[in-house]
């Protein structure tokens, strides 16, 4: 078998990488992410980490969002509470918000609206 040419492997690790700022269509810190797909970002598959007491800015989804949750606390604006090792699916058109009081990391799904 050929070795992977280069360009065709692309790889970012979760302790060294360099994480970007999530914004909301507002420009709001909304997070942050490690992505390697070259997409847009906080879209596709990635890593997304909230700091400690961060909220997100409520939305709905177009399209579900799955995430599994790494390490550390989130909570929906609910009560609903994810724990480490949880794997989720909020399906389209679910509108939330989430709060992390130490802070989180989760490896996320989402699709982007002009995807779909």
């Amino acid at each position: 078998m050929e070795e992977i040419e280069n360009g065709l492997r692309l790889v970012a690790n979760i302790k060294s990488g360099d994480f970007v700022p999530f914004l909301s269509e507002t420009g709001e810190m909304d997070g942050e992410v490690l992505q390697v797909n070259g997409g847009k970002t906080g879209f596709g598959f990635h890593i997304y980490r909230m700091l400690p007491g961060q909220r997100t800015i409520p939305h709905r989804h177009i399209g579900d969002e799955e995430f599994f949750v790494l390490e550390g606390d989130i909570r929906d604006h609910d009560g609903y509470v994810y724990k480490p090792g949880d794997l989720v699916c909020l399906k389209s058109g679910t509108k939330h918000y989430s709060v992390s009081e130490q802070g989180c990391t989760l490896v996320v799904y989402l699709r982007d609206a002009d995807d779909l």
